[in-house]
């Protein structure tokens, strides 16, 4: 049951970026929100007001009250797609109860992250949260997406790479061409930085990864939609990977 006695805490939008057409990053400043980076809380939106979803933020804890969130619209998903399409800079968000142990130990093993869409939000977190300690252990990022166009954070996680020596990013994507049909918001938010096709690996995150074998010393982080975490968990365990290495979340 629900604790409608359970704190709460407020922020203000201060930016709605639309980056494709069924998504956007929300920015927000407000109360400090006691979550880790990893978990996820709920937010209730002017827009849908008698609604309430889990978001996993996107940045570490901010004492100054920083927020981010990605956010994809589900068909049929009111909250989201109001979200995504509606949100504007000055809506003031509700927040509450966080939860989860989706969690990196920093003084563990290597590393291996595995996020689908915006399965990135919580990692990207945990990676900024590392980038705080002296000395992260080698991280790795597998994020996948249909086409090259779906990896909607790649101009990111490109100059993350440049800026954290301990961190490689794996793009993954199912096939090289993008949908034949013009996504204005894409279009719009296109920018010259990002990894050239010939740093991309070609196929389902769970063939990809499950091609690199059994990770049995690592930290093994999965996070995306149910279907892809439940293929990439399955792979991971038939290709040696101990199932107590693996933490995931599908939403």
């Amino acid at each position: 049951m629900p604790n409608d006695n359970a704190p709460e805490w407020r922020a203000t939008v201060v930016g709605h970026h639309r980056l494709r057409h069924d998504l956007a990053v929300i920015r927000l400043i407000g109360e400090f929100v006691p979550f880790t980076a990893g978990q996820s809380v709920e937010v209730r939106v002017p827009q849908q007001p008698g609604m309430r979803r889990r978001f996993s933020p996107a940045l570490p804890p901010s004492l100054d009250g920083k927020l981010e969130f990605h956010v994809r619209s589900i068909p049929g998903g009111w909250c989201s797609g109001s979200i995504v399409a509606d949100t504007a800079p000055g809506d003031e968000w509700q927040l509450r109860a966080p939860a989860g142990t989706f969690a990196v130990d920093p003084d563990g093993d290597e590393v291996v992250m595995i996020a689908g869409g915006t399965g990135l939000a919580p990692l990207r977190a945990q990676i900024l949260d590392l980038a705080r300690h002296e000395d992260p252990p080698p991280t790795y990022l597998f994020i996948g997406g249909g086409s090259p166009r779906d990896l909607y954070a790649s101009d990111m996680l490109f100059l993350l790479t440049r800026e954290l020596p301990w961190l490689t990013v794996v793009p993954v994507v199912e096939t090289p061409d993008d949908p034949g049909w013009v996504d204005e918001w894409y279009e719009q938010s296109r920018v010259d930085i990002g990894f050239p096709p010939e740093e991309m690996l070609y196929g389902t995150l769970a063939d990809v990864v499950g091609s690199h074998g059994a990770f049995t010393n690592h930290q093994v982080l999965v996070c995306g939609s149910p279907a892809m975490t439940r293929a990439t968990v399955e792979r991971l365990v038939k290709t040696g990977t101990p199932s107590a290495r693996i933490q995931f979340e599908g939403f």
